[in-house]
């Protein structure tokens, strides 16, 4: 059996952010980091140590399914997660970049987008995301190449109209 304060320790931040990411709502997010927790404190028990990562992002990705049902919500990532020190002008190039980044990530299609978060910000193998989105491990990998593919062909587009958009006026 695993300690559940030093599970919630190593592992809440990495599930917030996948819960972030995934849904772009910060409360949300939170609300799926909470319920996740509360689910593996009933089956701690059940939960493999060698398992436990991709085990509660499992729980997490399927708690934003439910979520998805219910209603569909989207927010702007809070003032609070931008770095103070940075410049004025950093700040704004860095709230056009991240806010660009979700808004293309919101575009893939849902289990694209877990697969690759779950590989790029979590570092998860091949095999864990396979296990946790009930896939082969080769269609987790061209899942996150397609996903990568798609993501540079969106930013890419968008960095074209904001060039065009510049040029008018």
């Amino acid at each position: 059996m695993l300690d559940f304060h030093t599970l919630y320790e190593r592992y809440a931040a990495q599930v917030r952010r996948f819960a972030l990411f995934l849904s772009g709502d910060a409360a949300l997010a939170d609300d799926i980091t909470s319920d996740t927790f509360v689910r593996a404190w009933v089956a701690r028990d059940r939960i493999e140590q060698a398992t436990v990562k991709g085990y509660l992002f499992t729980i997490a990705r399927n708690l934003y399914h439910d979520s998805r049902r219910e209603e569909r919500r989207f927010t702007d990532l809070p003032d609070s997660l931008v770095d103070i020190q940075a410049s004025a002008y950093r700040e704004v190039l860095a709230k056009t970049e991240l806010s660009s980044v979700l808004a293309a990530m919101q575009q893939l299609p849902e289990i694209d987008r877990a697969a690759l978060l779950m590989r790029a910000q979590e570092e998860m193998s091949y095999a864990e995301i396979s296990q946790s989105l009930g896939l082969s491990p080769i269609a987790v990998r061209v899942k996150i190449h397609r996903a990568r593919q798609k993501l540079m062909r969106i930013r890419r587009v968008r960095q074209n109209e904001d060039y065009e958009m510049g040029e008018q006026k």
